[in-house]
């Protein structure tokens, strides 16, 4: 049960991740005109990283 609320708050963290990231979209691109990057793709992978791992296995 526990397992379940874990995947379940990680998949809610991802999603909020993809739309921050696609919030963040238009200062990200005048961000990277002045030369400066903004590294939500990291945090972006990390949260898809811990989410797959704890994705059941199909055996």
């Amino acid at each position: 049960m526990i397992s379940r609320v874990f995947r379940a708050t990680l998949f809610a963290l991802y999603q909020l991740c993809i739309v921050i990231g696609i919030a963040a979209m238009p200062l990200a691109m005048a961000a990277r005109q002045a030369g400066v990057t903004i590294p939500i793709h990291r945090m972006l992978e990390t949260v898809e990283a811990v989410y797959e791992t704890t994705q059941p296995t199909d055996a």
